[in-house]
């Protein structure tokens, strides 16, 4: 059986060791055959005062911070279209030429509370797998949106065998924590101190390249 493929979206704004320690952990635990990362290109919940940085230099950020991570690669099908972000229609694309493969969508805590704002959240269930990643001593927060809570407890399992075929399952895996945040790095640069340490040299040359983060209209 074909082994299967990690998703992980985001804005990405920047890149950093948060979201790639994470993936790669994912990926190895759950013996996926790679966790790819989809930077939104124009994602509806960042429209208006606080807009994230241009699509295509956060897509150049995250093909650069790959190259320390063999098991991650990136897709860039939602940063290269004007189109607005919505996950249910990468997922069906995605679907699409992935045939039988499981599909497995990695979502925090956070994100999986506001599924049912998604458009056509249902439908995910049938394109995927959802796995939410939490840190240990994680409990799902209660009570969950109406609608969410029933889907929640019917399709929930322990048992990551499962995750080898079909879709619709939800498994939460343990991570080790990484108190990394876009936010901090952001603040960190804007202020003029070095985000070293916090994601990749090559993501931070970039960033110091194009003079990303220095304006306070990217906080």
């Amino acid at each position: 059986m074909a082994r299967g493929i990690g998703i992980l979206g985001g804005t990405f704004d920047p890149i950093h060791y948060g979201h790639l320690r994470m993936a790669d952990e994912v990926c190895r635990a759950l013996d996926l055959a790679e966790v790819r990362l989809v930077p939104a290109g124009n994602p509806y919940h960042r429209a208006g005062s606080n807009p994230p940085s241009p699509r295509l230099m956060r897509l150049a950020m995250a093909e650069l911070a790959v190259a320390e991570f063999p098991r991650l690669t990136v897709d860039p099908r939602e940063a290269t279209t004007d189109a607005p972000s919505y996950t249910v229609d990468t997922l069906t694309a995605i679907r699409a030429e992935a045939g039988a493969r499981p599909l497995l969508l990695l979502l925090g805590a956070d994100a999986f509370t506001t599924l049912t704002g998604w458009k056509n959240w249902l439908r995910i269930f049938d394109l995927a797998h959802l796995v939410l990643v939490a840190r240990p001593g994680f409990a799902m927060p209660a009570p969950l949106p109406a609608g969410l809570d029933e889907e929640y407890a019917r399709r929930l399992t322990a048992d990551p065998g499962l995750l080898k075929a079909g879709a619709g399952r939800i498994y939460c895996q343990m991570v080790d924590p990484q108190p990394i945040s876009a936010t901090l790095i952001r603040s960190t640069i804007r202020d003029g101190r070095s985000p070293a340490g916090l994601l990749p040299a090559a993501v931070i040359r970039y960033i110091q390249t194009h003079h990303l983060y220095v304006d306070t209209q990217c906080a």
